[in-house]
Order: structure tokens, then C-alpha cells, then sequence
């Protein structure tokens, strides 16, 4: 009689308490991120602060904030829409932002086109604190191994040529932690149902019977 593979077994049901863990976690992001969200209304309406000088955290998101830029560094271009809601082409700058070499990012507009460098060479900029772009996989999100986002100021006023920045939206803060929980719970069901189905018609298949031909034996003739 055949039996339930002991190993697969173990790893299935190990992988299934994995998946609803992360389930149930994401459910607690989500009650994190409803405070996280009123915290961001209120930023909204608070004065403005000093541009932190280590730029990373969500808790300062749409926070107004003021600071220096000495020098842009290096520059960078990502798709998105302009305060009149068109598309284009956002110019973030990676500037020097102290003696030290403290660094900050500003997001000083937008072109309709791919433009290259701008016409600016930095200054004081007020405006309010967003996120920088990221390219971390969202897979690291889902799983709580993301590292913390880098903190960007998005310029009120935008350089020369560009078009002005979007206004805070809070609403391009996405509280989707519940249909991520769901997505983990559904995983962990279909794992156990196919798992399931997988083991019983292993332990009801029968090995097929080799049926050996009946060797004749001729008549031997009589007296011999």
C-alpha cells in the first residue's frame, strides 16, 4: 500500500503557514498604513520643516519642507504628470546639499520631452516631501524585506522651462495590503487543494499488471 510522501508533505504544509502568515501580516500593514494615511493628511496642513538630513522613512511624506541645493550632481528623468494633469517627463536632480557631502534629491518640474539637463543650477527650493523613484522589486514589498524609501522634495516653484509640479495627492498612496493579504490566503488554498488532489490520486493509482504469456509445450510423442 502506497503512502503519503512524508518530505513533500512537510515542505507543502511549511509553505502553506508561510503563506498565511504573510496573509495575516499584510492585514496588519493595512491597519499600519489607515494611521500612516491620517498622519498624512495632517502633514499637509503642518509648516514647513528643514529638509531632513537623513532622507529616508514615510512618516514626513507631504510634509512641507525648505532647503539648500549647492550643486545638482547628476540628474534623472521618470515619467509624469504636470500640475494640469499632462504627462511628461519629471526632472529630479541628486544635488550636494552641505559641507559634508550630505546629499538630497530635489524634483524641480516637468518637460514634455526627454530634455536632458536643465537650466538649473540649484538654490534655495521649498516645497513638500514625497518619495523618491524606486526600482526595488515589489515582490520585496510583499514579503517585508524592502529596504525604507528615499525622501525627495518636490519643488512649489519649478526651473526655468519646466512646467510645475503636481500638488500632494494623497490618494497616490495606495492602502492595498488587504488584496495582498487575499492574495496570500487564496495562494495558501489552492497549495493545499492541489497538493491534496496530487497525493490522493498517487495513493489510488495501482502499478499495472504485466501479464507473461502462457509458454506452449509441444506433445511429446509417446514412448520417448
Amino acid at each position: 500500500m502506497k503512502r503519503a510522501p512524508i518530505v513533500a508533505t512537510i515542505v507543502v504544509v511549511l509553505a502553506i503557514a508561510i503563506m498565511i502568515g504573510l496573509g495575516f501580516w499584510q492585514l496588519q500593514r493595512r491597519s499600519e498604513k489607515e494611521a500612516l494615511l491620517a498622519q498624512y493628511a495632517a502633514n499637509i496642513v503642518l509648516p514647513p520643516i528643514a529638509f531632513p538630513q537623513n532622507p529616508v522613512g514615510d512618516t514626513l511624506l507631504f510634509r512641507k519642507a525648505v532647503a539648500t541645493c549647492l550643486e545638482p550632481t547628476a540628474w534623472h528623468e521618470r515619467s509624469g504628470r504636470n500640475a494640469q494633469g499632462n504627462t511628461g517627463w519629471r526632472q529630479i536632480a541628486q544635488c550636494r546639499a552641505g559641507a559634508a557631502g550630505s546629499a538630497m534629491t530635489v524634483q524641480v518640474g516637468l518637460s514634455a520631452q526627454p530634455r536632458g539637463t536643465p537650466d538649473w543650477k540649484g538654490g534655495r527650493v521649498s516645497g513638500y516631501i514625497t518619495h523618491a523613484p524606486d526600482d526595488q522589486p515589489l515582490i520585496l514589498a510583499l514579503i517585508g524585506m524592502a529596504h525604507p524609501k528615499t525622501l525627495m522634495l518636490v519643488t512649489d516653484a519649478p526651473a526655468p522651462g519646466l512646467s510645475a509640479n503636481p500638488a500632494p495627492d494623497l490618494s497616490a498612496v495606495p492602502n492595498n495590503h488587504l488584496a495582498y493579504a487575499v492574495q496570500w490566503f487564496i495562494f495558501a488554498a489552492l497549495a493545499g487543494i492541489f497538493y491534496t488532489v496530487a497525493v490522493r490520486h498517487r495513493l489510488k493509482a495501482t502499478p499495472a499488471v504485466t501479464v507473461v504469456p502462457r509458454r506452449e509445450v509441444a506433445d511429446t510423442p509417446p514412448g520417448r
